[in-house]
C-alpha cells in the first residue's frame, strides 16, 4: 500500500480512492493488503473530492478501486475481486456450509446494523429516537456476534475471515461513539474479538497516515 501525493491517470497497478476513517474503505484496504496486491492509494477530502473521482464514480462514495478498464466502487466487490487474485485465499476459506451463515451476517451489518449505527452516531440527525434508542437497535446485531463468539474467537471459527474483516470496522465506529460506555458494556467477547482485531499488524499497516513531508 502506497499512498500518492497527485492524481494518476494511468491506473496501471490497482489504484484506490480511499478516505482513511471509513469503514468502507477500510475493509477495502484491508483485504488488498492481506491480499498481498501492491496499490496505490489516494487519500480524499470529503469537502473536496477530486473531480476525476466524481466522473468515474458519480454517487462520490469511497472506496473506488481502479485497474486498467476495471472499476469497483462497492468495497465488498474490491474485497472478492483482491481475495480472487490472491496468492493465498485463506481468509476466503470457508465451509460450503458457512456461507449462507456468513453472507446473512454481512447483510446484518451493511443493512440494518450500518443504518443503527448511523442514526446513533449522528442522532442529531435522527431525533425520532433518543440516543440510547438508537444504541439499543445497533445491540442486537452485537448480541448475535457475541453470541457466536462465545464459542470460537472469529465470527466463523478459528481463524480471521473476510466475514471478521468486513464487519469489524462498522463495530470499531460503534464502540467509539461512547467509548465508555462500550468499555463497561456487557459484549465480553465482543470487546476481546475487536481488541484482537485493531491490534492485528494488517490493521495497524491500513491505518498509517500519509506522509509527504
Amino acid at each position: 500500500m502506497n499512498y500518492v501525493e497527485q492524481l494518476n491517470s494511468s491506473y496501471s497497478k490497482p489504484y484506490l480512492f480511499s478516505y482513511r476513517r471509513c469503514p468502507y474503505a477500510m475493509r477495502a484496504r484491508m483485504a488488498l493488503v492481506e491480499s498481498k496486491i501492491e496499490f496505490d492509494v489516494y487519500e480524499i477530502s470529503l469537502r473536496n473530492k477530486p473531480q476525476e473521482m466524481l466522473l468515474i464514480s458519480p454517487k462520490g462514495t469511497v472506496p473506488i478501486l481502479i485497474f486498467y478498464e476495471l472499476v469497483f466502487d462497492e468495497s465488498l466487490k474490491i474485497m472478492k475481486w483482491a481475495y480472487q487474485n490472491s496468492k493465498s485465499n485463506q481468509s476466503m476459506s470457508l465451509k460450503p456450509e458457512d456461507n449462507e451463515v456468513a453472507c446473512e451476517l454481512i447483510l446484518m451489518n451493511d443493512g440494518k446494523f450500518k443504518e443503527s449505527l448511523d442514526c446513533y452516531k449522528y442522532n442529531e440527525r435522527f431525533p425520532q429516537k433518543s440516543k440510547i434508542d438508537h444504541r439499543g437497535d445497533c445491540c442486537l446485531f452485537l448480541e448475535i456476534i457475541e453470541q457466536r463468539l462465545m464459542s470460537m474467537p472469529f465470527l466463523m471459527g478459528n481463524n480471521r475471515t473476510f466475514v471478521d474483516i468486513s464487519i469489524f470496522p462498522f463495530v470499531r465506529q460503534f464502540a467509539n461513539v461512547d467509548k465508555e460506555w462500550f468499555d463497561n458494556s456487557k459484549f465480553t467477547e465482543v470487546k476481546k474479538w475487536l481488541s484482537k482485531l485493531t491490534g492485528s499488524d494488517l490493521f495497524r499497516q491500513i491505518m498509517k497516515k500519509p506522509n509527504f513531508g
